[in-house]
């Protein structure tokens, strides 16, 4: 993982190099105090005191006029140092490659360029802006820095993806065991009762043996002692019940078979093995790289609106939030009908479920499956499974809840006028931002969204018709107002970062600049029918712009490139 670049660390290196020279030839190492411009050398304060009695009328310059000091030696061996042979330096300059060369260079690189000549030559005819080239740096460590950021995110951010694909892995897994412990259970019950039947079969041939055999048993007994005894009328009695205990004891044995198949077998389902064994895994692993520039305007190309009314709606919607977490499931937050409604890729209703959503509220994506909604005094979790919508757990808090966005793991919450960070289990860390200036508390801080480097946050100021930019410190970076901006509604970004924002009264939909500084775009107004708009999202799969509206229950979408 790449570490970050550390100015203070670079720097204290190069405040080291400027030593005392009359130290160092004694051996010593002290930091220079001053610049001596007639001597050429750098002193320490002990020794600048001895030069200064010295050498009065010399030129020195104190650590105030660092623009008047040398190069320090790391700078110079920097400069100078041929890249491709370490031990020489740059000597010449090679016009047909345009590049400073050592002499061995020269010799083994360039002897057929026809201009290579001395550095201090070509001085003459080739001067250096050196303001231009500082100015032209400083733009390109802006950008490159931007970028290290984006991608040091990005890595972050497949981390982040990593564990939640792996939980979702583990769920299905987690899944099929339980199939599969079902398949099992079902199978012992029947194997229980399987065994339950044939042992009550044999217990009950077992039982009328032993009573056949008991009586026989005694009957026997009792035909003995009256063998050698003259006792007619018990004599005939017992001769009477052994023949009907004989007659008994055949037929039992008669009907009942000597041989009784006590095993049990058992047959697998070979199917499932089978179809188990010719899979390649439990799931198909895909990943997509979005790029682009966060500050190219977009342009539309098509407008389309789609009704989303269902017969279950009291009254006409207004689609306060909406999320797309796939290329197959958007989810629209209606707040007048208190619903969340999934859409599929042509804007068809296919499930709703009741929430009792937040005047204003919105709604934010937390994995591929799931969203978060504000409820008042609280965030509701929904879920998607086989296109259906189910709600999970629920957070509470101590403020009103109208916006929400979530990035790496943590919740940011606005009330009506503050802007909260929190964890995913609803722990507050920080209150980021309070606006204590508005006139009226109504909507003030209504929605927010975070960028996807992680380091900026935007939120719509309402009755203060604006669109702030925060530090994750919450110290406001940019404050963009517009004429075409009347009462921000909404701001969502994509993820590549296109920063997009509704105008309630005004109607429109305009698209800022990553900085939140200057408009790009005006996408939607009053003249192409974006009436009150409450909601915007950024399809980046079918790029298009979805648009929800106050009191409307079309969706407004722009096709865009």
């Amino acid at each position: 993982m790449a570490t970050s670049f550390s100015p203070v660390h670079k720097s204290s290196d190069l405040v080291k190099d400027y030593c005392c020279g009359a130290c160092r030839s004694r051996s010593i190492e002290e930091i220079a105090e001053m610049y001596c411009e007639t001597c050429l050398k750098c002193f320490c304060g002990k020794c600048i005191f001895h030069h200064s009695q010295l050498y009065a009328d010399h030129i020195t310059y104190g650590r105030g006029d660092m623009n008047k000091w040398p190069l320090t030696k790391k700078m110079e061996d920097f400069l100078y140092k041929c890249e491709i042979h370490k031990d020489k330096k740059l000597k010449m300059f090679c016009k047909d490659h345009s590049k400073p060369c050592c002499t061995n260079c020269a010799f083994l690189n360039h002897r057929l360029c026809k201009e290579v000549t001395l550095i201090s030559e070509s001085l003459k005819t080739n001067p250096s802006d050196l303001h231009e080239l500082s100015n032209k740096i400083e733009t390109i460590l802006k950008e490159l820095k931007n970028l290290h950021n984006t991608k040091q995110t990005s890595f972050q951010s497949v981390e982040g993806s990593y564990s939640e694909r792996l939980q979702e892995v583990r769920d299905v897994r987690q899944k099929l065991n339980s199939a599969l412990d079902n398949l099992e259970k079902a199978t012992l019950k029947e194997l229980d009762d399987v065994r339950t039947s044939l042992q009550a079969a044999l217990r009950t041939d077992v039982e009328n043996c032993n009573k056949l055999m008991d009586d026989l048993e005694l009957l026997r007994e009792a035909v003995k002692e009256l063998a050698d005894k003259s006792i007619g009328e018990m004599a005939f009695i017992a001769t009477r019940k052994c023949l009907d205990k004989i007659q008994e004891s055949e037929a039992y044995l008669k009907n009942t078979s000597l041989k009784f198949d006590s095993s049990i077998a058992f047959q697998a389902n070979t199917d499932i093995e089978q179809y188990l064994t010719k899979q390649f895994g439990i799931g198909k692993i895909s990943h997509k790289s979005v790029q682009g520039d966060a500050n190219h305007a977009f342009t539309v190309t098509k407008k389309c609106e789609y009704d989303l009314k269902i017969p279950t709606d009291g009254k006409n919607s207004s689609n306060t939030g909406i999320c797309v977490i796939s290329s197959d499931n958007i989810l629209v937050a209606d707040c007048n009908n208190k619903q969340v409604k999934l859409l599929n890729q042509q804007y068809k209703v296919i499930s709703h479920c009741d929430v009792h959503v937040y005047e204003g509220g919105n709604m934010c994506q937390i994995s591929a499956s799931e969203v978060a909604v504000t409820v008042n005094y609280g965030v509701q979790f929904i879920s998607v499974a086989n296109l259906q919508l189910i709600k999970g757990r629920k957070l509470q808090f101590q403020h009103t809840c109208a916006g929400i966005a979530h990035h790496e793991g943590n919740l940011y919450v606005t009330s009506d006028t503050a802007l909260y960070q929190y964890t995913m289990t609803g722990a507050l860390l920080k209150k980021i931002y309070e606006d204590t200036t508005a006139i009226s508390v109504f909507y003030s801080a209504w929605n927010c969204a975070v960028s996807p480097t992680g380091d900026r946050i935007y939120v719509t100021i309402f009755n203060q018709h604006k669109l702030i930019t925060l530090a994750m410190d919450g110290k406001i970076l940019s404050t963009f107002t517009d004429p075409e901006l009347q009462q921000p509604s909404s701001v969502h970004v994509s993820v590549v970062g296109h920063v997009l924002v509704c105008g309630y009264s005004s109607h429109t939909i305009i698209q800022v600049d990553r900085e939140g500084k200057t408009k790009l775009a005006t996408l939607g107004a009053k003249k192409d029918g974006v009436i009150n708009p409450v909601s915007v999202c950024y399809n980046n799969d079918t790029h298009t712009v979805i648009v929800g509206q106050y009191q409307n229950s079309k969706l407004y979408v722009l096709e865009v490139q």
